[in-house]
């Protein structure tokens, strides 16, 4: 038998293989998993003398030789003392990160005896030591028709196809690779490639097959409470949440702190349509977990989880234990900010955004929502002066448009018309939205651009077609001599809602401009009996 060779990754050999691979972890199903972009290389294990070889393929590096049988096609010849002397050296020199040495050596064996796996698998790992993939692709696969029946040739053409960008080549070699090295390879090895098997998985979203794979790795390693939470977490995002159950709970026996796990079940809950039992097991891992940030962050998800069901008030309790558990939590008092505004508590709304901008200073989401309080509580000033850093932060475009819708109505409100206009056009534009669109009609309407208001305001129409949005149009195409588009307007208007009192008494002055003097008469008597003085003052 020949001596182990080394992985690039300094590995000592297949019996002491450590997994390299980074442990996927993360808090609740809504997040995405994680895995090392960075797979390990395996060792070079003896190969069996009676080994025999299938013929080398013409495939590229990213697709696997899938062998017929085990068995290859031309007899596999052994090292000769001088060959096996010569490979040693070869490997010494590897060791010893000389690789271009290692090279000449390993080349000069596969010259020498060209039907021995080992030099070819030598000679691949010190071309990916220098950098040659491509040669290195070429080298393995005459290593995987020598021994087709080794697992390392189609592992580290895994590792090749992956650096390559060839992820789906890689989760192909991956798995022939795991299919090899049945009842052959060391558990540290399976381990490591199952999780490189798993990585690959997990960036094909194929969450069926991770749980499988993350099966096998959890029955190497029964004890190991991440691999069980992490194979959970996979049954979840597979559809399978009721099926992980058992296996988080275990978890959560072995190690009742961990709030990962305690935020998965939660959210298998929630999917099983049984929310009150997601904020039971919420308020059972608060009292476990033994960090202050952890049951922030569990208060925090139980608030988010009230408040989807309606329950504002108690969303806010739990919002507020948040910020108590954990003064630190930027995310806790911003969530009280917008629960304390929902329920019409500005100035504490205030309070809250206040000091979660001040944890997090470079949070444009947060900076806008307190924008927008300042603006409900009549602080144009200084909701115009957040627009301006929330800004300067660059933030995505849908937290810059509601920046500059804030912006926009604040200078409406002190009468900088111009302003107005110039913000809400560019929110709008940024990202159309009916509510934008009505504040940008005001706006023109209030510089009697009635063209334009009238622009502006069939656009919220259009997008959202309220009748406060469509009264505005009314008016709009009024001031423009539009009688016609106004009147039309304002019949639907009354039909739906025929105590409208505004609407029939703009329908009284579209018919009365079109000379329709009796309709108008009707109209606005009809306004009048609502209540309207303007109606009745039209009439005398």
């Amino acid at each position: 038998m020949t001596g182990l060779l080394p992985s690039l990754l300094g590995l000592a050999g297949a019996s002491s293989a450590q997994t390299m691979l980074e442990t996927v972890t993360s808090v609740g199903i809504q997040n995405t998993l994680n895995s090392s972009s960075a797979v390990p290389r395996l060792p070079a294990l003896p190969v069996a003398q009676n080994a025999s070889a299938q013929n080398p393929t013409s495939q590229s590096a990213a697709t696997p030789v899938t062998p017929a049988s085990a068995t290859p096609a031309m007899p596999v010849t052994p090292l000769t003392p001088a060959q096996q002397l010569g490979l040693s050296k070869a490997q010494a020199a590897y060791t010893a990160k000389q690789y271009a040495q290692a090279r000449s050596g390993f080349e000069a064996l596969v010259a020498q005896n060209y039907g021995n796996p080992e030099p070819h698998f030598g000679l691949a790992l010190a071309l990916l030591a220098l950098g040659n993939d491509k040669d290195a692709a070429f080298e393995l696969k005459q290593f995987m028709v020598l021994a087709p029946d080794r697992y390392e040739g189609p592992y580290n053409l895994g590792v090749i196809a992956g650096r390559a960008g060839d992820h789906a080549g890689a989760l192909q070699l991956y798995g022939q690779a795991a299919t090899l090295m049945a009842d052959k390879a060391p558990a540290a090895t399976q381990r490591q490639i199952l999780e490189a098997l798993a990585a690959e998985q997990i960036r094909m979203a194929d969450f069926a097959a991770l749980s499988a794979t993350l099966t096998s790795i959890t029955a190497l390693a029964p004890g190991d409470l991440d691999a069980a939470y992490r194979l959970a977490q996979a049954r979840t995002l597979a559809g399978q949440g009721a099926e992980a159950l058992p296996g988080l709970y275990a978890v959560l026996q072995a190690d009742g702190t961990r709030m990962d796990a305690a935020l998965l079940l939660a959210d298998i809950y929630v999917a099983q349509g049984l929310p009150d039992r997601a904020v039971r097991e919420l308020d059972a891992a608060v009292g476990r977990v033994r960090k202050a940030s952890e049951r922030s962050a569990l208060l925090l998800r139980k608030a988010d989880l009230l408040l989807t069901g309606g329950d504002t008030r108690a969303a806010l309790l739990a919002a507020s234990a948040a910020t108590k558990a954990d003064k630190y939590n930027a995310a806790a008092f911003a969530r009280e900010g917008e629960l304390r505004a929902l329920r019409d508590d500005r100035s504490g709304a205030l309070t809250a955004y206040l000091s979660a901008v001040r944890l997090a200073p470079d949070s444009a989401v947060y900076r806008t929502a307190l924008a927008g309080v300042r603006l409900t509580l009549g602080r144009f000033q200084e909701a115009e002066a957040d627009t301006a850093l929330v800004l300067k932060l660059k933030p995505d475009t849908a937290t810059s448009a509601r920046a500059l819708y804030v912006r926009g109505i604040a200078a409406y409100r002190q009468s900088r018309l111009v302003d107005a206009v110039v913000a809400l056009k560019e929110s709008h534009r940024r990202r159309p939205d009916a509510d934008t669109a009505l504040w940008l009609g005001l706006s023109h309407y209030a510089r009697k651009d009635y063209p334009a208001a009238a622009n502006a305001l069939a656009d919220s129409v259009r997008l959202n077609p309220t009748p406060t949005a469509r009264l505005n149009l009314a008016s709009a195409l009024l001031a423009s001599a539009r009688y016609p588009e106004a009147e039309a307007v304002l019949r639907g208007l009354v039909t739906e809602n025929p105590a409208a009192a505004d609407a029939w008494y703009m329908l009284g002055l579209a018919q009365r401009s079109q000379r329709q003097d009796a309709q108008a008469r009707v109209s606005l008597r009809t306004a009048a009996d609502l209540g309207s003085s303007k109606a009745r003052d039209a009439l005398k």
